[in-house]
């Protein structure tokens, strides 16, 4: 295993899942994060995310770095396979605990479905990453 492939597609990961992010948990359905402002925490409804915002994005960095690891541990090197351990990862963790927060929580439907496929993009973002580079 090359350890500067895995580097490199945990690099790339990282820049194309901050578009990703951004785009499926900042700006699809913005609007619809303000329909029950009691659920977030004060500093978010203020402005003052951009401790969470880091929070976020350090984690993103694990999630692609151990994505890429998993694909390298199991020899995971083609399109298809990666394609096919990011969809199963996501339906074993981040659907099933998004669907059922949003059972519990009060959060407006389209804020998990932004969320849910705001996951699913990342995971195959990360599984593109990994196939092309390592």
């Amino acid at each position: 295993m090359n350890w500067m492939h895995c580097a490199e597609a945990v690099v790339a990961a990282v820049i194309a899942c901050s578009f990703t992010d951004w785009f499926f948990m900042g700006v699809l359905f913005h609007g619809k994060y303000k329909a029950h402002p009691e659920v977030w925490r004060d500093a978010v409804t203020q402005g003052g995310e951009s401790r969470a915002i880091a929070w976020a994005t350090l984690l993103t960095v694990v999630t692609c770095a151990a994505f890429v690891a998993l694909c390298a541990a199991f020899a995971i090197a083609t399109l298809p396979r990666a394609c096919a351990l990011a969809i199963g990862i996501w339906l074993v963790a981040p659907l099933p605990l998004l669907v059922t927060n949003a059972l519990f929580i009060k959060f407006h439907p389209l804020v998990t479905v932004s969320q849910a496929l705001g996951w699913l993009a990342k995971l195959l973002v990360c599984a593109f990453a990994a196939a092309w580079l390592l």
